[in-house]
C-alpha cells in the first residue's frame, strides 16, 4: 500500500510530498520533515528579526531569501539527525513510529548521506558572506547534533533548543554589520531564547506520556502541573527582552503597537492550551509561526515609521 493510500485510510489527507514528488524522494523530504514547515519558521524568524533591524529595504528580499533558504536546511539537517538518533525509541511512539528511519523507509547509512547534503546546501549559501557568518553558522552545527541527545541527561532540553534556535539572531548581524552588535544581537537572542521554551514546552506536552515510558526527559515532564507558571515567566522574559531591544534601538512607536499584538497572541496560548490535549497543544504550538510574524511586522514597520 502507498503512503497516500495508508494515509487516505487513516483519514488523512496526504501532504503536496505524496501528491508532487516521485516516490523514491518522498522519505527523505519526510525526514527533512518539508511537509511541515513550522520548524523551519522557528529557526529563520531570529535571523528575519535581525535582518528587517539592520537591512536597507533593496537588500531585504535578497537576505532574507538566504537565512530562509538556511533555515529550511540546517532545520532538516536537525530533524535528520534527531530521527537517527531517536530511531528505535520513535518505534514506540505512537505519533512518531511511521517516520522514515523508525519505520525502515530510509536505511541509517541512507540518513547520514542525507544529513551531509542538506548540511552542504544549508551552510554553503552562507559562503557569500564575512568569515565570521560563516564561521558562527559551522559552530551552530554542533549544537543542531548535540540537541537530540539532551533530552536523555536533563530534563531542560527546551533550554538547549532555545540556545540552537536562537543561533539566526547573531547571525544576521554578522551578515550585514561584519561582528555581532550586541544591540541589536543580544536582545533578540535572549528573547528568542525564552520564546523557545514557552513554545517547545507546550509542544512536548504531547508526548508526556510516552516519553516518561521511554525514559526521555522534558520541561512538560519536569513542570508538570506548574506548567503554566512556569511558560507564563518566560513569557515576560521573552516580550521583556524585545521591549528592552526596541528601546535600545530607539524604534519607532508602530514596533511597541504590534509588540502588544505579539503578547496577545502568547497570553492566549499560554491560557487557553489544553496541556492533556495533544491536538490543542499541537496546534498552539504551529500557532508560533504568527508570533514571529507579528514582530518581523512590527520591527518593518517601527524602522519605516520612526
Amino acid at each position: 500500500m502507498s503512503s497516500k493510500q495508508t494515509q487516505l485510510k487513516k483519514g488523512k489527507q496526504p501532504s503536496w510530498i505524496e501528491i508532487y514528488l516521485p516516490k523514491e524522494v518522498r522519505p527523505y523530504a519526510h525526514l527533512a520533515r518539508l511537509d511541515k514547515p513550522i520548524g523551519s519558521w522557528l529557526l529563520a524568524w531570529p535571523a528575519f528579526w535581525s535582518v528587517a533591524l539592520i537591512a536597507d529595504l533593496g537588500s531585504l528580499p535578497k537576505m532574507l531569501a538566504i537565512f530562509g533558504w538556511w533555515a529550511v536546511w540546517i532545520r532538516g539537517a536537525g530533524c535528520t539527525i534527531n530521527d537517527y538518533f531517536d530511531r528505535d525509541f520513535d518505534k514506540k511512539v505512537e505519533r512518531t513510529k511511521s517516520r522514515p528511519l523508525a519505520s525502515g523507509a530510509v536505511s541509517p547509512a541512507k540518513g547520514l548521506w542525507w544529513l551531509a547534503f542538506q548540511l552542504f546546501i544549508g551552510l554553503g549559501v552562507l559562503y557569500q558572506f564575512n568569515i565570521l557568518t560563516l564561521a558562527l553558522a559551522i559552530v551552530h552545527v554542533p549544537f543542531v547534533f548535540a540537541y537530540p541527545l539532551m533530552k536523555r541527561i536533563t530534563y531542560w532540553p527546551q533550554a538547549f533548543l532555545g540556545v540552537m534556535i536562537s543561533w539566526g539572531a547573531l547571525l544576521g548581524s554578522s551578515a550585514l554589520k561584519g561582528s555581532v552588535v550586541p544591540s541589536i544581537a543580544y536582545p533578540l537572542y535572549i528573547s528568542s531564547f525564552f520564546w523557545t521554551l514557552v513554545y517547545d514546552t507546550i509542544y512536548a506536552h504531547q508526548d508526556k506520556v510516552d516519553d516518561a515510558k521511554a525514559g526521555i526527559k522534558s520541561t512538560a515532564l519536569r513542570f508538570g502541573d506548574a506548567t503554566k507558571i512556569w511558560i507564563t515567566w518566560f513569557g515576560i522574559g521573552c516580550i521583556g527582552a524585545l521591549l528592552l531591544g526596541g528601546f535600545i534601538v530607539n524604534i519607532g512607536l508602530p514596533y511597541y503597537v504590534f509588540l502588544a499584538i505579539a503578547t496577545g497572541q502568547l497570553i492566549w496560548q499560554i491560557f487557553t492550551v489544553d496541556l492533556s490535549s495533544p491536538m490543542d497543544c499541537g496546534k498552539k504550538f504551529v500557532s508560533n509561526q504568527w508570533f514571529g510574524a507579528i514582530i518581523f511586522t512590527g520591527i518593518l514597520v517601527g524602522r519605516l515609521f520612526p
